[in-house]
């Protein structure tokens, strides 16, 4: 199995994303950048430099439901008609529309004011302009087997960046297409969303990133090719620089909660003062994460309150 890393310029703070192609039948792009025409010439050159153009692509494997990763894959379906393959969990986040519905009133029980939603919606909205929506995808489960002429991938689900955040594993070498789940240099944001399954619950993001990372350590990975920056070689040390940096995070976003207790936005305030535009949705999505944690470890009280959830310290 032959992989090649394609190195894509987004208009992200974020920086460049990787692509990879599986240079083996049928041709495969695992995640396809964001839609943006700097994006665009790049990974049309990318593949050009290894003798391939987008009609030559049968495949698009999606990561996970953010607009860096999956932003042009509608486009080089249209050019190819490839399939394009993404978790079911993280299907309904690349349609057409998207239903707030859900998201505001996890927002609102947040401790976030109405005219702050609207604001956060319409960041949304134009973050989800970064990405050709799909209309004609085919959804992947935990342990799919993904087949190519010679070898095969299988799908990990490693939840917590998003629901159907997923990682591939190449059997033969423990190989891990690892996308934001594991980034060399950056700790992955656990982003605020609907629990999939039951759509008024949270989903419990920092919890279950924690039991992906360990999932992923149970495989032993030789190494791990992420979505932004260079590979991880040395997994477990890594592993446990995650979790002591959760545990810092952890004490941090403690000492901030008062006696009478703090809403989840009330502490992203004191948690990320600077932070602005869509960075705020990120900071409330981190606190939230660590506050729901806190709460899963017994460290911390919720209580509610007029639609309001409040995190308390016993």
């Amino acid at each position: 199995m032959k992989v090649h890393r394609i190195i894509v310029p987004t208009p992200f703070y974020v920086g460049p994303v990787n692509v990879y192609l599986i240079e083996e039948e049928p041709l495969t792009l695992i995640d396809a950048a964001p839609r943006d025409e700097a994006s665009l010439a790049a990974l049309r050159a990318g593949l050009q430099q290894l003798g391939y153009k987008f009609s030559d692509v049968r495949r698009v494997i999606v990561s996970h439901a953010h607009a860096d990763h999956y932003g042009l894959a509608q486009r080089i379906q249209e050019e190819s008609k490839a399939t394009v393959m993404i978790h079911e969990w993280d299907a309904p986040a690349v349609a057409q529309t998207t239903d707030y519905r859900a998201y505001r009133e996890l927002l609102a029980a947040a401790g976030v004011q109405r005219q702050m939603i609207a604001r956060m919606e319409a960041g949304y909205e134009k973050f989800k302009g970064f990405a050709y929506p799909l209309t004609d995808v085919e959804t992947l489960k935990d342990e799919d087997e993904i087949l190519f002429e010679k070898e095969s991938l299988t799908v990990v689900h490693t939840p917590g960046h998003t629901p159907g955040s997923i990682c591939l594993l190449r059997t033969s070498n423990r190989m891990v297409f690892s996308s934001d789940t594991v980034l060399k240099n950056i700790t992955p944001n656990p982003v605020l969303s609907p629990d999939p399954i039951d759509e008024k619950r949270r989903f419990q993001s920092l919890g279950e990133y924690l039991v992906s990372l360990a999932r992923l350590r149970a495989l032993a990975p030789t190494v791990l090719k992420g979505g932004h920056g260079d590979e991880v070689s040395d997994y477990d040390e890594h592993f446990h620089r995650l979790y002591r940096f959760t545990e810092a995070r952890q004490t941090k976003v403690l000492a901030l909660v008062p006696p009478r207790g703090t809403t989840a936005w009330e502490a992203s305030l004191k948690l990320f003062p600077d932070a602005g535009g869509y960075h705020r949705f990120l900071a409330l999505s981190e606190t939230v994460a660590h506050l729901d944690y806190a709460v899963a470890e017994n460290r911390l009280r919720l209580t509610h309150k007029d639609g309001q959830d409040l995190y308390h310290r016993d």
